[in-house]
């Protein structure tokens, strides 16, 4: 078999290095010295009008893949490694595309810190509403236990379900009810400060109250087509990670050097 189809096998099969050392009758070591010539060639899309997701997945601590993808045409136009999520590195990205001459008519990215301030100063920003669920979740829990918090939760499990106003109009209603809860205060019998009861069920609610401006972006600009949540993108971060689970255990640098060949072949 010739280096391309043996490359194109390691990458788009899902055979794993000692399987395709035994099918081949080579050493792995072989297989590896004929994979060393794999190298993706970055090719900058002609399409330069973009709509776009910005978002990271890790694979454990200290290695991840910050990517941004066009929503239309399912390409991902720009990615890079990183060890945590920074502004910088997502602004790196954006800086990137308009050096390249992309023309950004709007994003769709999670409610990290800073992030849609700075997009916001160009363009429209709409907040995954997905990202919004689990920020919630997180502070109530998958199983909430008190009642104010169960139907904050429900509610915002059925946020992609609703339009802006009937989902505002329902947590102001939710608000309304347990307002009083909300406010309880305790006093901490070792500082003698006293602190919000039920700060976790507060904290929540406060999340959406904050992020709310951009939950409904993609109603203000209905010519955008935004879509409301990062979905897809999340579909492109898992089948990454489904070819990578085929290859688990190699090194760092080819495990990049795979993902890389790998975005460029298919996205």
């Amino acid at each position: 078999m010739s280096t391309p189809d043996l490359i194109t096998e390691y990458v788009e099969g899902k055979q794993t290095i000692a399987q395709l050392s035994k099918s081949h009758g080579v050493s792995k070591s072989t297989i590896w010295r004929r994979l060393s010539g794999m190298r993706h060639i970055r090719v900058v899309p002609s399409e330069k009008d973009v709509v776009i997701q910005l978002d990271t997945t890790y694979w454990g601590r200290g290695f991840g893949l910050m990517v941004i993808k066009d929503v239309f045409r399912k390409r991902i136009l720009w990615r890079k490694f990183v060890r945590n999520e920074t502004l910088s590195d997502y602004m790196e990205g954006v800086s990137w595309l308009r050096q390249n001459g992309f023309c950004i008519y709007g994003a769709v990215c999670d409610g990290f810190k800073g992030l849609i301030l700075s997009l916001s100063e160009t363009c429209p920003v709409q907040m995954c509403q997905f990202h919004q669920m689990m920020i919630v979740r997180r502070y109530l829990t998958k199983a909430p236990e008190l009642d104010a918090s169960k139907e904050l939760l429900q509610l915002v499990k059925r946020m992609t379900e609703m339009n802006g106003q009937e989902f505002k109009a329902e947590l102001d209603a939710w608000h309304a009810r347990w307002k009083d809860f909300l406010d309880e205060r305790s006093k901490d019998p070792k500082s003698g400060k006293t602190r919000y009861t039920h700060r976790r069920t507060r904290s929540a609610w406060l999340s959406i109250k904050r992020n709310m401006p951009w939950l409904w972006t993609f109603e203000l600009f209905e010519n955008l087509h935004l879509p409301r949540t990062n979905n897809a993108l999340e579909g492109c971060f898992a089948d990454i990670k489904t070819k990578m689970r085929v290859h688990s255990g190699i090194s760092k640098e080819r495990r990049e050097c795979l993902i890389d060949e790998y975005i460029a072949r298919k996205y």
